[in-house]
């Protein structure tokens, strides 16, 4: 039997939306700065992922610093001041993975290793590479998703998307986040020298975007908690605002690696 989800109030919107407002502006700033600023972000948000999900495995304490440790020093070899993200950062990011993976006896904290590190290396490899606008195209296809996903949800209710993953998703907010990030996208792209033709592909990245975020609350499902952590009030971790743009990063650098960008 379908279940279905009743519309329903927005708890703590005026902090979710300071907060939301506050990380917007530090992410545009850093990346019309570009270069260390931008670099930095990504490496803060990195290094707290990498955490939030040592703690949903429930590895061991000094595992969870292991994995910060290798983290760091992998962001440390990509600084853009010293060396383009390219095949060698790959391959330090693979073995950063394996050398986690190893060290902690632990293929989930390794997995999680290798995933945040490939979001993280495809961000600054498309803001270092193909510069401002596929950058801010890409985030902003996830900002607009998870608006649109919320006030839709919200709003609406009706049948859940996949509720043994997650019981908030509902089909009314997949779709309002697709309008919403087909919108947001054709403004962008309309306006900068990006392809039109990047316009429709919008809609299939809103619905990874909904999938990383499906991902991440099966995870936080499983841990038992509501959120990653609490670092941002009103949104919760890292994770939490990183789940959706994980996924689309990749999916986008990868685009443009293969020349179809």
């Amino acid at each position: 039997m379908t279940k279905i989800a009743k519309p329903s109030e927005f708890r703590n919107l005026l902090t979710r939306f300071v907060t939301g407002i506050i990380l917007v502006g530090i992410a545009v700033g850093a990346l019309y700065a570009g270069k260390s600023a931008f670099w930095l972000l990504a490496g803060l948000f990195a290094v707290a992922m990498i955490g939030e999900w040592a703690n949903l495995m429930s590895v061991q304490r000094w595992k969870a610093i292991l994995a910060i440790a290798v983290m760091a020093a992998l962001l440390v070899f990509v600084q853009p001041l010293v060396r383009p993200i390219d095949q060698n950062s790959a391959l330090a990011l693979l073995g950063g993975a394996v050398a986690v993976s190893a060290i902690a006896m632990s293929l989930r904290l390794g997995i999680g290793f290798l995933y945040i590190g490939l979001a993280i290396l495809a961000i600054i490899f498309l803001r270092e590479e193909y510069g401002i606008a596929l950058t801010l195209w890409t985030l902003a296809i996830v900002w607009a998703t998870d608006i649109g996903a919320y006030f839709s949800g919200k709003t609406i209710g009706g049948p859940k998307l996949a509720p043994q993953l997650s019981p908030n998703k509902t089909w009314a907010g997949l779709i309002g986040g697709m309008a919403t990030a087909l919108l947001v996208s054709s403004l962008i792209i309309l306006n900068t020298d990006l392809p039109r033709w990047l316009i429709p592909v919008t809609a299939a990245l809103a619905v990874v975007a909904q999938a990383g975020d499906l991902y991440e609350s099966w995870l936080k499902r499983r841990a038992g908690v509501k959120d990653a952590s609490g670092i941002f009030p009103g949104h919760g971790g890292a994770l939490d605002r990183l789940d959706g743009l994980m996924p689309v990063a990749i999916v986008v650098a990868a685009m443009a690696t293969a020349g179809r960008i």
